[in-house]
């Protein structure tokens, strides 16, 4: 989403590395370029004055202008108030813990993505031990019940319609149902409208003082640009929500609607949304988004991802089974199913450092066809081929080839690649024999050795 934007401040940041010492000129045109980037983005423009106006005054302290980096504290400045405009710190759900069920109320308007987001924030409570159930409440969109109810069967979770007449008493009779069947958390999704109108807003009141929510939670279409301010605004006067689910973060606009939504509301972004499916929801850092948005990835919330996926003693047994006996084909369909469970090539990518330009420059050629294709030629191999791809030669190439619909030259380049990937692993068996340990530099060695790229940032799809 943030792609336009990010590379007008990588440029603008790469134009003061070049300079040994800085002066207030250049201070001046780098805070106009950052102005005018965030002005495109779409972001408030009384945002952007107070953004620009408080990186300004930190760049021009002598701290930064007389350092012998200055240009890294430049952007360091910028990094720290970025961070701050999105949030400063995580925001968390407030549960009460003796309270069954605790209420989450969700507000927005139509077509904010609110009712997915019901059913995501339903799984990813449900992930986290929870017993949520999802209430139905607009009873004014045709067959919103329906997709909420289809949404609910998909993930395991109940789904209570009531009559599907009167949204609050359906709101009501939700609370008694969960007490009835010992659920501890309801989600109610409300009716939006396509613009704010005074009947949705008297209805989520009465919503409200029927239900006592413990959180209020608004909807908001991170590609709505400068509108998500008036209705935000809208919102915290009358209903006075808690925080903010962020949707449809993997879209292509430009972003600048969820860049002020905090600045302007003082409520936080609790969490976003990057795709479709029920898992594509998670918890907002602002710190990993601010750095996302400088082009410095988000390394960390891979390793997050990849730790919520592992199962610790089979990750332990393969890697001493790979080092003994070399990385095999069906390991390599293990490495595929893994990436697809925390959330495909494209969602990996756009995390690393300079993942989200690389993204940009191959377009759509990058994406989970390509693990599919992968994953064709693999199961085109016989058992004894996938556990010792050294006994692939020419003719089974072909016969490979031929099975799965791929050309010769497909099945090459995967037979390469497990190549530098078996050498990877021989000389990682050489290197920790004796207990011995792999330093940087080693590392890096090993990889040029192999033609593997050292720095993520040299990635190129």
């Amino acid at each position: 989403m943030f792609n336009s934007l990010s590379d007008r401040l990588s440029a603008t940041f790469s134009g003061l590395a070049g300079k040994g010492k800085l002066t207030e000129d250049d201070i001046n045109r780098a805070m106009r370029e950052i102005r005018l980037a965030l002005l495109e983005a779409d972001v408030n423009y009384r945002v952007v004055r107070d953004f620009v106006g408080r990186c300004k005054e930190k760049c021009l302290t002598a701290e930064v202008m007389d350092s012998l980096t200055p240009a890294q504290n430049v952007t360091k400045v910028v990094l720290d108030e970025l961070t701050a405009l999105l949030g400063s710190t995580d925001a968390k759900l407030a549960l009460a813990p003796n309270r069954t069920p605790n209420v989450i109320m969700l507000v927005g308007l139509q077509g904010s993505g609110k009712t997915t987001a019901a059913a995501k924030l339903a799984y990813l409570l449900k992930r986290q031990g929870k017993s949520p159930q999802l209430a139905a409440c607009d009873t004014h969109r045709p067959a919103a019940a329906d997709q909420l109810e289809t949404l609910a069967n998909e993930i395991g979770v109940p789904c209570f319609r009531g009559d599907g007449k009167d949204a609050v008493e359906v709101a009501r009779q939700s609370i008694r149902e969960a007490i009835d069947h010992l659920r501890d958390v309801v989600i109610v999704d409300t009716a939006g409208r396509l613009q704010i109108d005074e009947e949705m807003m008297q209805e989520a009141e009465a919503i409200k003082r029927v239900v006592k929510p413990d959180q209020i939670l608004m909807v908001v279409d991170a590609m709505g640009g400068q509108d998500v301010v008036n209705v935000v605004s809208t919102f915290a006067e009358r209903i006075d929500f808690d925080g903010v689910i962020m949707s449809k973060l993997d879209g292509d606009a430009r972003g600048g609607g969820a860049l002020s939504v905090r600045a302007v509301t003082g409520k936080p972004i609790m969490f976003a949304s990057e795709g479709e499916k029920p898992d594509s929801l998670s918890e907002f850092h602002p710190d990993r988004m601010a750095k996302r948005i400088l082009g410095m990835g988000d390394v960390v919330g891979i390793i997050e991802q990849a730790v919520s996926q592992a199962d610790a003693e089979k990750s332990a047994a393969d890697a001493e089974r790979m080092l003994r006996e070399g990385f095999t084909m069906n390991d390599l369909l293990d490495q595929m199913k893994q990436i697809r469970k925390m959330g495909g090539l494209r969602k990996l990518l756009g995390m690393l450092p300079g993942g989200d330009k690389a993204l940009a420059e191959a377009g759509n050629s990058i994406d989970d066809s390509q693990l599919a294709r992968v994953e064709a030629i693999i199961f085109s191999m016989t058992p004894e081929e996938r556990a010792r791809p050294k006994i692939i030669n020419g003719r089974r190439r072909k016969r490979i080839a031929d099975g799965c619909g791929r050309s010769v030259s497909d099945v090459n380049q995967l037979i390469k690649q497990w190549e530098q990937m078996n050498k990877m692993m021989g000389k990682l068996k050489s290197m920790t024999q004796g207990g011995r340990s792999i330093n940087k530099r080693q590392m890096r060695n090993m990889m040029q050795q192999m033609g593997l790229p050292n720095d993520p940032r040299s990635m190129r799809f």
